[in-house]
C-alpha cells in the first residue's frame, strides 16, 4: 500500500512538473490558437508514447532537443493518454482466396495520378448499398494517416507507430507486420515480390510483400527534419521517392538557424537501394544570409519541399513533382511550382512557378501565404486531343497546365478562398470529362475559451471541365452538429472517382459519395464512432483528413481518425462492400 501510495504522488508531481514545462515550452503556440499547430485538447488525445516520440524523433524533435530525457518524459506524462498494452494482432489462419479483379497500387491506380478507378468491382446504382464489412484498429491514440494498397489479395497500410501491415481485404485479418523506424505517414507501393515506402525519419524500405522481412533501407535525405509524406512511385524497377521536410513547422522560432533544407526527387534502383540520381528543387545549397533580432544565424534559399506523389508521362519520359513554398529568403524560381523532370536523369526539362515569393514558416516571422503545391500533378487528356496536367493549390486555384508546352496556363479557377490550412489541400481526381476538387478552408475559433476548429467554416467540393475550367457542378459543405466537438465541414482529404460517383470524406467524420452528374449525395456514412474491430479491440473514427478512399474488388477503404489541427481524434481503418458482404 505505501508503495502504491508512493507511486501515485510520483505520477502526481511528475504531471505538475509536465504542467510547468508545457507552460514554458509549448503552450505559447498550442495554447494561442496559432494556425497549423495543435491544440492542447488534441494532445490530450493523443498517447504519451507518441508525444514522447514526437519530442525525441519526430515533428517536435526541435523543441526536445532542449529537454533533457526526463523533461521529456514528464511533458508526455502532462499531455498524453496513459499507456496500455498494445493492441492484439489478429493473424489470419485459413483465410480465403481473395481473387483480384482490379487493384489500387501507390496512391493512385495509374501513373497519371488521377485517382480514378475505372473498375470498381459495382455499378453505380448499387453504391447506396455500400455497408461497413470491418473495422481494424491502427494502434491506441493513432493518428490515422497513411493510404492504403490493395494489390493481389493483401492490403498494406502504415501507421503512426511506425507499424506496417499487411492485411487480408475480405476478412481484416493480419498475414504480417513490419516494424520501421519513425511513424508512416505515406501510402504503400507493391511490385515484383516487395512493398516499399517512406517514413518520418526520410529512411526507404523494401519489404518481402509475402513474409515482411525487410529486403533493404536507404536513406533519402540526411538533413535531420527530413521526412517521407509523399508515396513512393515505382516504375520498370526504379523507386522515385518525394523528400519534405519538419523544418517549415520550427523555422519560425527566434533561436533556430533557420533554414537548410532543400526539397528533392530521389531515384533508387528498386533491387538494391542504391541511388541512381537526386534531383534537388532548389539548384544551390544553402548559405549564410543575415542574423535575426536575437543574434541567430539565418540561411537560404531552403524549403520547396516535395510533399505529393511523383507523376510519370510514359510517352515523353518525363516525371512531373509539386512542391511547397520557401522557408527563408531569397525565394526562388521553384517553390510553388510544377516541375517536370527527365525520368532518366533527373535533368530539369521546365519549371512553371504558380505563386512566387512565398516565404514562409510556422511562427511570428511568417511572411508569404503559404500556398504550397501539396497534392500530385495529375495528367490527363483533353476532350480536344490537347494533354494537360490539372492540379490544385493552397491558394484556393485550381490550374491546369500543358506539359508540352513548358508548363503554360491553360485555364485557371478558384474554389476556394485558400490558406495555412485552406484552399485545395492533399489531393484532387479526374475522368475523361472533369477534375474533381475539395476544398478545405478550414477555420479557426473561440470555443469554451479555447481554439478549435470552426465548425461553420470550410468546405465543398466542385467539378471542373476539363478543357475549360468551368464549374460544372457545386456542392455545398454539410453543417456539424452542434454537439459534435472537433467538427469542421471542410474538405481537405483527397477525393476518389469511379464512373458516376466522386468520393470524399471531411473533417466532420463522414464519407460520402456524390453523383459525377450533378453532386448530389448518393451515400454518406459517420465515422465518427467507436467499433469493434478485427484485431480484438475497439477503435474510434473520427476526422478524415490526408489520403482519400481506396476503391478495388468490389470494396471502399479509408481511414479515419485525423485530429491533429483539432479535429476528431481515431484510429481505425474501414472496409466497406456492397451489402456488408
Amino acid at each position: 500500500m505505501v508503495r502504491h501510495v508512493f507511486l501515485l504522488l510520483a505520477c502526481q508531481l511528475a504531471a505538475q512538473d509536465g504542467a510547468s514545462l508545457y507552460k514554458q515550452h509549448c503552450a505559447n503556440c498550442h495554447d494561442a490558437g496559432v494556425d497549423r499547430v495543435p491544440p492542447l485538447a488534441a494532445l490530450k488525445a493523443m498517447p504519451a508514447m507518441a508525444i514522447r516520440g514526437s519530442l525525441e524523433s519526430g515533428k517536435m524533435r526541435q523543441q526536445g532537443a532542449g529537454l533533457s530525457a526526463v523533461d521529456r518524459d514528464r511533458v508526455a506524462a502532462f499531455l498524453g493518454t496513459a499507456a496500455k498494452s498494445e493492441d492484439p494482432i489478429a493473424y489470419c489462419k485459413d483465410a480465403p482466396v481473395w481473387k483480384s479483379q482490379s487493384n489500387w497500387n501507390g496512391w493512385s491506380p495509374g501513373f497519371t495520378n488521377n485517382r480514378l478507378q475505372p473498375n470498381p468491382g459495382w455499378d453505380a446504382a448499387q453504391i447506396p448499398r455500400l455497408q461497413l464489412k470491418w473495422a481494424f484498429a491502427l494502434g491506441q491514440g493513432a493518428i490515422a494517416r497513411g493510404q492504403p494498397s490493395v494489390v493481389d489479395g493483401k492490403l498494406f497500410i502504415g501507421a503512426q507507430s511506425g507499424a506496417v501491415y499487411a492485411i487480408h481485404p475480405a476478412t481484416g485479418c493480419v498475414h504480417w507486420t513490419f516494424q520501421a523506424a519513425a511513424q508512416i505517414r505515406s501510402g504503400v507501393v507493391a511490385g515484383d515480390g516487395r512493398v516499399y515506402f517512406g517514413d518520418g525519419k526520410a529512411n526507404v524500405y523494401a519489404v518481402d510483400s509475402a513474409s515482411g522481412k525487410k529486403a533493404w533501407t536507404a536513406k533519402a535525405d540526411e538533413h535531420p527534419q527530413a521526412l517521407i509524406t509523399g508515396t513512393v512511385q515505382l516504375h520498370k524497377d526504379v523507386l522515385y521517392v518525394p523528400v519534405a521536410s519538419f523544418e517549415e513547422g520550427i523555422g519560425g522560432q527566434p533561436k533556430y538557424p533557420c533554414c537548410t533544407f532543400r526539397g528533392s526527387l530521389l531515384a533508387l534502383d528498386a533491387r538494391t537501394g542504391k541511388t541512381l540520381w537526386k534531383a534537388y528543387t532548389i539548384a544551390d545549397p544553402p548559405q549564410p544570409t543575415a542574423k535575426n533580432s536575437v543574434g541567430t544565424q539565418l540561411y537560404g534559399p531552403s524549403g520547396a519541399a516535395v510533399w505529393s506523389t511523383p507523376t510519370i508521362d510514359e510517352s515523353t519520359g518525363r516525371i512531373y513533382i509539386a512542391t511547397g513554398d520557401n522557408y527563408s529568403d531569397p525565394p526562388t524560381a521553384t517553390s510553388d511550382s510544377v516541375i517536370a523532370l527527365n525520368l532518366k536523369s533527373g535533368r530539369v526539362v521546365w519549371v512553371k512557378q504558380l505563386t512566387a515569393n512565398d516565404v514562409f514558416t510556422m511562427g511570428s516571422n511568417a511572411k508569404g501565404p503559404d500556398h504550397d503545391l501539396g497534392q500530385s500533378p495529375i495528367l490527363v487528356n483533353l476532350p480536344n486531343g490537347k494533354r494537360a496536367l490539372v492540379i490544385g493549390q493552397k491558394s484556393g486555384v485550381a490550374h491546369a497546365l500543358d506539359p508540352d508546352a513548358a508548363g503554360k496556363i491553360l485555364w485557371q479557377t478558384r474554389v476556394g478562398d485558400g490558406g495555412m490550412l485552406g484552399g485545395i489541400q492533399w489531393g484532387s481526381a479526374a475522368d475523361a470529362s472533369s477534375m474533381y476538387v475539395a476544398v478545405s478552408d478550414i477555420g479557426t475559433a473561440r470555443i469554451a475559451g479555447r481554439s478549435s476548429l470552426d465548425p461553420k467554416k470550410g468546405g465543398g467540393l466542385f467539378a471542373l471541365q476539363l478543357t475549360t475550367g468551368e464549374k460544372f457542378w457545386t456542392a455545398p459543405p454539410a453543417r456539424c452538429p452542434e454537439n459534435r466537438v472537433g467538427c469542421s465541414p471542410g474538405h481537405s482529404a483527397a477525393v476518389t472517382v469511379t464512373p458516376g460517383a466522386v468520393f470524399a470524406g471531411s473533417l466532420d467524420g463522414h464519407i460520402r459519395a456524390f453523383a459525377t452528374s450533378n453532386g448530389q449525395v448518393i451515400w454518406d456514412f459517420d465515422t465518427a464512432r467507436e467499433f469493434t474491430a478485427t484485431n480484438g479491440t475497439t477503435a474510434n473514427g473520427g476526422s478524415i483528413d490526408g489520403p482519400g478512399p481506396v476503391i478495388a474488388n468490389g470494396m471502399l477503404f479509408t481511414n479515419s481518425g485525423y485530429g491533429v489541427w483539432g479535429g476528431i481524434p481515431g484510429n481505425v481503418l474501414l472496409a466497406f462492400s456492397i451489402d456488408g458482404k
